[in-house]
């Protein structure tokens, strides 16, 4: 997956770029609903109940038994009415369909039997799809293993920065695929030998994907383990690529903020206020990069027009989707399993579904998610400043 720190609404920096969205998504439905259509059976009114390799409950068979609590490996899962959800009713669910056929691509066991029907549903209004919901599903809230609810949301994003194919004075500083003798030395060389031994240098030669203009916009493409890379043509028009997580130099990752905080140099340690320090104290840029001996190598993957609404990869194999795709701890919550999320404070307020497609190195604990934003500087300012207080509920197989 991408390691990350580890998002409401994708990212909208224009109306333009609302529109284009837009479109793309009811795009993305349309052609789901021409394929449901050429299927010859009918949706069944009753699902038959998948076996799942970890069951919250096994009550009799549509039984809600309110209050009910299942102890798990890091968590407990209690079984809540669906009113209990805040927002339940309100909640436009077609982005979250979109997560959930993008889970169905490689469904976990306790879901896969459901897929057909969540696919034929991508069309319908979403008071039929909390319907068949109620009728084959039943919320659970999570909790830690001693019963508390609560818990952290923080954000992640994909960075997407203009780039070029060659080194010029505007872009310098290149991202790397991984070195050819990166499994002979364990680890390999950290962020500052990189920087200045010949023998590092020469052994990422050859190996540039392209240069992007500043340093600490690498760092941070760096962290997130994905991006998107506008590249320059020779004709004046550009090429969108993804560069996606390949590798490390399996040194210990070390915070910039944390570094800064410690030296009493900022008191706003988000990627905003790191950003703005550095560019006001470009004597100590190195120092503070340096600081971080991580360095994360990427692999070119090509980016079509559709491919571009969605996301990188996650942990779960599948795309995810701006707003509705979360990162947990697998051992709290499974892939690929539709998560109620209630978050609010000063940043956002979100009572949504969305879907658990990916994990993190920070995304640990009973009740901890990692929202994906999306792209471009919108979705940075919100990941970057996200970190308020989290419920969930497991949207769960009866």
């Amino acid at each position: 997956m991408i390691p990350m720190n580890s998002s409401p609404a994708p990212r909208a920096s224009s109306n333009s770029s609302v529109m284009k969205m837009a479109l793309a998504w009811w795009c993305v439905a349309l052609i789901v609903g021409m394929l449901a259509a050429c299927g010859s059976a009918p949706m069944s009114p009753v699902a038959t109940a998948p076996v799942s390799a970890t069951p919250a409950r096994a009550p009799a068979p549509g039984a809600v038994i309110s209050g009910t609590s299942t102890q798990r490996a890091k968590n407990r899962w209690t079984t809540v009415a669906w009113s209990d959800l805040p927002g339940f009713e309100e909640d436009n669910l077609f982005e979250a369909w979109n997560a959930w056929i993008k889970s169905c691509e490689r469904p976990g066991a306790a879901f896969a039997s459901y897929c057909a029907d969540v696919r034929r549903l991508s069309i319908a209004t979403p008071e039929m799809q909390r319907d068949w919901m109620r009728q084959h599903f039943q919320p659970q809230r999570v909790e830690s293993a001693q019963g508390d609810p609560n818990g952290l949301l923080t954000g992640y994003f994909e960075p997407q920065l203009d780039a070029s194919r060659v080194q010029t004075a505007a872009f310098s500083i290149p991202v790397y695929q991984p070195p050819r003798n990166l499994n002979q030395r364990k680890p390999w060389y950290n962020r500052h030998d990189i920087d200045t031994l010949p023998e590092a240098q020469a052994a990422l030669r050859d190996r540039v994907i392209a240069y992007v203009a500043d340093p600490v916009d690498a760092l941070v493409l760096q962290i997130q383990g994905s991006g998107r890379l506008r590249i320059a043509q020779p004709d004046g028009s550009s090429k969108l690529i993804r560069v996606a997580y390949a590798g490390t130099n399996d040194q210990p990752y070390r915070s910039v903020g944390r570094w800064l905080l410690d030296q009493g140099l900022i008191k706003d340690a988000s990627w905003p206020g790191i950003k703005a320090w550095l560019a006001q104290n470009p004597q100590r840029q190195q120092e503070a990069l340096w600081s971080n001996p991580r360095v994360v190598f990427f692999k070119e993957e090509p980016l079509s027009e559709l491919d571009a609404v969605f996301g990188p990869k996650g942990a779960q194999g599948v795309a995810l989707t701006p707003g509705r795709s979360i990162a947990v701890d697998p051992e709290s919550i499974p892939y690929g399993t539709p998560v109620w999320l209630v978050s609010s404070g000063a940043q956002t307020r979100l009572q949504r579904m969305v879907l658990a497609q990916d994990t993190g190195s920070a995304i640990t604990g009973a009740v901890r998610a990692d929202y994906f934003a999306g792209w471009g500087p919108d979705a940075m300012e919100l990941a970057g400043r996200l970190r308020q207080p989290l419920q969930m509920w497991v949207i769960w197989p009866k």
